[in-house]
């Protein structure tokens, strides 16, 4: 089933992000929390990318399983900025021969040490382009409420994000935030840019406080300072820190439904008990 038609349905969508494991060793550890997570029967799962043959071996396998053994839509995540345009080619091929019809078109990070001036890819854009040529896939693309940490301006940002729709992206999934309020302008101002496809709203689950810092640096997200004073006080207390931080993300999830966001996407770090917590949370909700 095509990621599109899901989003665009009247009936509220929840839909959880998990990840392949980085080797083999842990394959059948992570593969098992993540059909955990599928036995809640979410809307849809993603399933990340490991770029330049990391965790990509995986990616596939796992996003297969999820449609194949539990009826679970899988999007696949595709990034290509370490890549070469016949890895992506062989990469298409393959998420076709498996059935997969629903991928998440990336940049991905540079690696460390690479020429900028010898890759294939510079821009998701460019990948998003080649998909929608290959033909058959229905295609999301990433964008991020507070803008790209390495883009210039928001301005620059929104730019950039009309010409990745351009390009083919049928829809967009929104990088964390802890601020709805962050969302509520960012639609405001692509809207006013002529950028009118489905936005999915991605928020994650703070249970570990230890590394919410970098990842924030990492990802351009703010952290306002009701959600700083709740790391204040419960941060030192795992149980307690569980708690607020799924109490927080329910809270904005039932916001974010309440004021017509259709559909939400969490960053569940292959943790089915915070996957199962939530979707408990909001069940009569999404009914």
């Amino acid at each position: 089933m095509k990621i599109i038609d899901i989003i665009t349905a009247e009936k509220p969508s929840l839909s959880f992000e998990v990840f392949p494991p980085k080797t083999s060793d842990s394959f059948d550890s992570i593969k098992k929390a993540t059909e955990e997570i599928a036995s809640l029967t979410p809307s849809y799962m993603s399933v990340t990318y490991g770029a330049g043959g990391g965790t990509s071996q995986h990616t596939v396998s796992i996003a297969e399983n999820l449609q194949k053994n539990f009826s679970v839509p899988a999007l696949a995540h595709l990034s290509c900025v370490s890549s070469t345009k016949d890895q992506i080619s062989k990469q298409l091929d393959l998420l076709r021969s498996k059935g997969i019809d629903n991928i998440l078109a990336l940049r991905g990070d540079i690696p460390e040490g690479m020429s900028r001036d010898h890759l294939d890819y510079h821009y998701a854009s460019e990948l998003t382009e080649e998909i929608r040529q290959y033909g058959g896939f229905c295609i999301g693309g990433a964008c991020y409420p507070e803008s790209h940490p390495e883009s210039p301006s928001s301005f620059q940002d929104i730019k950039y994000l009309k010409a990745k729709v351009e390009a083919g992206a049928e829809f967009l999934v929104t990088q964390m935030f802890f601020d709805n309020d962050v969302l509520y302008n960012f639609m405001y101002r692509i809207r006013e840019a002529g950028i009118h496809v489905p936005v999915v709203a991605g928020i994650m689950p703070v249970v570990n406080p230890k590394s919410i810092k970098r990842i924030c640096a990492m990802s351009g997200s703010a952290l306002p300072q009701r959600f700083c004073r709740i790391v204040d006080k419960y941060g030192d207390n795992p149980k307690a820190m569980k708690q607020a931080g799924i109490a927080y993300a329910t809270e904005q999830i039932i916001d974010l439904y309440a004021n017509g966001i259709n559909a939400v996407h969490i960053y569940s770090m292959n943790r089915p008990d915070v996957a199962a917590a939530i979707q408990s949370n909001i069940s009569e909700i999404i009914k």
